[in-house]
């Protein structure tokens, strides 16, 4: 699966409620209701969404050492636009077309301009080329997000059965069962069943 495969729907859809995108033990990413949802397919199959309303992000991005605990978790308010490509059938079942009312809610005056704002984003990610492959994302129910941040960045989200990648400005975080690192501006902490290494950069 090459990213050029990939493209955006010319659809405008809206959730019918709230809804909770991802969760795992380590994390939930959730969006209200009414947010605005523009599919990205594949060969014709929806393979996730450009969304835009009120939503979350919450992470446990602590690392337990056996000198305690390190870092802090991340709580976000999502406000801009994100991305999000994983299995997105029962997300399907939670949509319908959304109105120019929707739009106006979210601060568009037309569809055109909420596309061309998931078209930057879409492109933004895709330029990136930190990714040539999705095969975390097809029918092994695994997850891809990307939200911008403040630097006009994306911070990326990757997850996969109990394997969690997390990249963002002041923080790498990097999880699979029991094995973690933490890389921060001024550590880094790798840990195995709580025995711990940690260097200060």
């Amino acid at each position: 699966m090459l990213w050029q495969n990939y493209q955006l729907d010319n659809t405008i859809l809206r959730t019918t409620e709230a809804l909770t995108l991802w969760r795992m033990e380590e994390g939930i990413v959730e969006v209200g209701k009414d947010t605005l949802a523009l599919p990205i397919k594949l060969d014709d199959q929806r393979k996730g969404y450009v969304f835009h309303g009120h939503g979350k992000l919450l992470l446990d991005t602590i690392v337990e050492t056996d000198k305690g605990a390190i870092g802090t978790p991340v709580e976000k308010e999502i406000n801009e636009p994100f991305l999000m490509l994983g299995n997105s059938e029962e997300i399907q079942q939670r949509l319908d077309s959304a109105t120019q009312e929707d739009l106006t809610k979210m601060g568009y005056k037309s569809d055109q301009e909420f596309k061309s704002k998931a078209e930057n984003l879409f492109d933004q990610f895709l330029g990136k080329g930190r990714i040539r492959s999705l095969q975390c994302c097809g029918n092994d129910h695994g997850f891809v997000f990307a939200f911008p941040n403040e630097a006009r960045r994306l911070d990326i989200l990757i997850a996969k059965g109990s394997k969690l990648v997390y990249k963002a400005l002041d923080k790498v975080f990097v999880s699979n069962k029991h094995k973690v690192v933490l890389k921060t501006p001024t550590e880094v902490i790798l840990s195995h069943n709580r025995r711990s290494f940690i260097v200060k950069r």
